[in-house]
This record gives structure tokens, C-alpha cells and sequence, in this order.
């Protein structure tokens, strides 16, 4: 079951602290939780995307983003993501998240997010998300200047960009094995 709870929670702390930069990073804290553990008494793949949910809506509502997609009638989808896993977490670790946007292109807005635990990163993710309105994908662009912000994006960094270029030539629908 999805953590309404654990994400309202966040969502109110959020609303207490000060607004964000749009290049500025949102630190969370998380407790990887007995029901976010998997067979093997380890953090769940699955689990530790939803954990990444619990950053970036926080992170949106400092960046005035929520309000904006309230006001236009817009939505956010997640349209791509590609994940690290590097070191276990068991039940009752304590993680640091640290949730910032890198940039984006004419379609997708890319957020970087990474999971730390005694300076060590566990888990890091590169999440390629779309505004959505009633005429489909809003451009980022329309979004950025919702936000009151004229900048063009910065270069991605390089990892992140030859992602978004091997994502491109990955077939679309890909081919049906049965």
C-alpha cells in the first residue's frame, strides 16, 4: 500500500521550511521501515522508488511547483527513471535524501535524487518526468517560467545526458517476445 501517511507528513515539514532555488537541493530524512523490507531483509527495489516520491513532492512544494500545477490544472508523470543500487539498507536505517533538479530538455524535466546513510550513497536515481495538461506534455519551458524563472536550462551532466540519448533509441513499442 501506498504511504499516504509518511508522504502528507513530509509535505507538511516541507511547508515549514524556506522556499527553494531552482537549482537548490531538498534534504529529507527517512527510517527504511519493516513493512519497506523485502525477503531478504533489505530495503525493496520497489519500496525505494516510492521513497524517491517522498522526496520530490516536498521538493516540488518548496519550489512553488504544486501551487503552479494547482493554478494551470497541470499534472506531473513520471516518464523514465534509471536507478543505482549500491549498499544494503535493512529495517530501521536512517537515510538522508538529497533531491535537486539538473536541468531539461524540450519534453522532460530531470530530477536527480540519491539515498545516503553514514556518508555512504546506497541508491541513486535519475528520474525524467513530464508536465501534463489537457493538450498532453507542457513544455518545460512554460513550466520554468511559471515559476518565475527565464533561464535556460544548464547542460546536463554527461552521464545523465548519454542516458537520455540511449533512452531515445530504445524501441518504442518494444517487440512483443510471444
Amino acid at each position: 500500500m501506498y504511504p499516504f501517511l509518511r508522504l502528507g507528513l513530509e509535505y507538511r515539514r516541507a511547508r515549514r521550511l524556506p522556499p527553494l532555488d531552482l537549482f537548490g537541493t531538498h534534504v529529507s530524512r527517512h527510517t527504511c521501515l519493516p513493512w519497506d523490507i523485502d525477503p531478504w531483509m533489505e530495503l525493496n527495489n520497489g519500496r525505494t522508488l516510492t521513497l524517491f516520491d517522498l522526496g520530490r513532492v516536498p521538493f516540488a512544494r518548496r519550489l512553488g511547483l504544486d501551487g503552479v500545477l494547482r493554478a494551470k490544472g497541470w499534472g506531473m508523470a513520471v516518464a523514465g527513471s534509471s536507478v543505482r543500487y549500491r549498499r544494503r539498507v535493512r529495517a530501521f536505517h536512517r537515510l538522508e535524501m538529497q533531491t535537486r533538479l539538473i536541468g531539461w530538455d524540450a519534453r522532460f524535466i530531470y530530477i536527480e535524487q540519491s539515498l545516503w546513510r553514514h556518508g555512504d550513497c546506497t541508491s541513486h536515481i535519475l528520474i525524467r518526468s513530464a508536465v501534463t495538461g489537457s493538450r498532453g506534455i507542457v513544455p518545460p519551458a512554460d513550466l520554468i517560467g511559471a515559476l518565475g524563472h527565464a533561464a535556460e536550462s544548464p547542460a546536463l551532466p554527461p552521464w545523465a545526458a548519454a542516458w537520455v540519448e540511449a533512452d531515445a533509441a530504445r524501441p518504442w513499442p518494444p517487440a512483443r517476445t510471444m
